[in-house]
């Protein structure tokens, strides 16, 4: 098989990127090792910075978005016996749109089916070859019989345990990490969420969110042991922890229900680079990932796929290069803004293990002056609905 750009990976970079090749009649092949319905099953986070809200409008799958998405233009912290608003159209000008990465990847899943987009899904042991030559190519296996994809250039959208990162040569690459010692629990339940808006709580047992997917659906997450055993998390239990931990009007405004979804995430902060070998380039959870407390994972693989498209579509259309060259320092001025703002949001909302009294001082004395200061929240603001590309 022939193509212009070979895609590994069918999460919402790759497909975002696909779609967006597609609609500048530039071809491209994505290549996923898990089936269509594994990736639709799973949940991911649902905060959307403009940004990716437009660039999702210019992709042409925005309809269900404008329709079901819920639009925010504020937060809230909660902190000891206070709760503070942090508005967002005041200090930034903007707003973020609630819609779940999961929605997301279903808009884009129909919208290259309905422009006859090659899509193949459980394509398995993926490798890349001939990354020193114009024509690199992708060799994979599907119903027991060899494959292989011969491209101009290679995308790697497939995550942090992928094949791409893996293939740049070991004395280029650098990584840099940061493990948490914590993880969250989350839940997803068919109730009313207990706030219109997101809420973000520091307390003494644990970092606590309140959001939700729709007027109807609740997403709430409790801070909790990385390695905690799931299956002691009963939904009960998660309800008594969970409004142990929230102010005491919230608590009991909580509505509790079944759970639908339950699951534990690590947190990690990770930065790859350069983002670029060659014709390979990597984007999203391939090349960094970041605490979800900042709310950027998904915006920066959206960023990732603007400067890629960017660069690809100027070079088939006007034969430019510079884009190209480009791509891994454009990428990563905006990644490492991302990291270190996530890496603050996690530092000042959760208890770490060896916290002492001063560290927990320092933490409500951080937030009182930020709830105490118009600056600070400017600050915070702009960084939340997402600097630009």
């Amino acid at each position: 098989m022939r193509t212009q750009v070979g895609i590994i990976g069918s999460g919402p970079s790759g497909l975002l990127l696909s779609q967006l090749l597609h609609l500048q009649g530039i071809e491209s092949v994505v290549l996923e090792r898990r089936s269509q319905q594994y990736v639709l099953g799973r949940i991911r986070a649902g905060v959307l910075e403009q940004g990716t809200v437009d660039m999702l409008s210019r992709a042409q799958v925005g309809e269900r978005m404008d329709r079901e998405g819920l639009t925010h233009d504020g937060f809230e912290f909660a902190f000891g016996d206070r709760r503070h608003r942090i508005d967002l159209q005041k200090y930034a000008g903007s707003t973020v749109t609630i819609y779940g990465q999961t929605e997301v990847t279903k808009d884009l899943m129909d919208a290259r089916a309905a422009g006859n987009g090659q899509v193949v899904y459980e394509a398995q042991g993926v490798s890349i070859e001939n990354l020193d030559t114009d024509t690199p190519k992708l060799r994979y296996k599907k119903n027991e019989k060899e494959h292989e994809v011969v491209c101009d250039f290679v995308a790697g959208c497939d995550g942090f345990r992928g094949v791409s990162r893996r293939s740049f040569p070991e004395d280029l690459l650098k990584t840099h990490e940061r493990v948490y010692p914590f993880g969250w629990l989350g839940v997803l339940s068919d109730t009313k969420p207990v706030s219109h808006e997101l809420i973000y709580v520091n307390h003494w047992r644990g970092f606590t969110l309140c959001s939700m997917r729709s007027p109807t659906r609740s997403r709430y997450y409790i801070q909790c042991a990385y390695d905690e055993d799931l299956e002691e998390w009963t939904d009960d239990r998660f309800w008594d922890e969970l409004r142990s931990r929230l102010p005491h009007e919230l608590a009991e405004g909580i509505e509790m229900g079944p759970s639908i979804e339950k699951s534990i995430a690590p947190l990690r902060s990770f930065v790859a680079e350069p983002m670029r070998f060659g014709r390979l380039f990597l984007a999203g959870d391939a090349a960094h990932i970041v605490p979800p407390t900042g709310a950027k994972g998904l915006n920066l693989a959206a960023s990732d796929v603007h400067y890629l498209s960017e660069a690809l579509i100027d070079f088939y259309q006007r034969g430019k290069t510079d884009r190209i060259e480009r791509y891994s320092a454009n990428c990563l001025r905006r990644v490492w803004k991302a990291e270190r703002f996530s890496w603050w949001m996690t530092t000042i909302l959760h208890k770490f293990p060896d916290q002492s009294t001063f560290d927990r001082g320092i933490q409500l004395a951080e937030l009182d002056y930020l709830t105490g200061s118009e600056a600070a929240q400017a600050s915070l603001a702009e960084n939340y609905v997402g600097l630009p590309f």
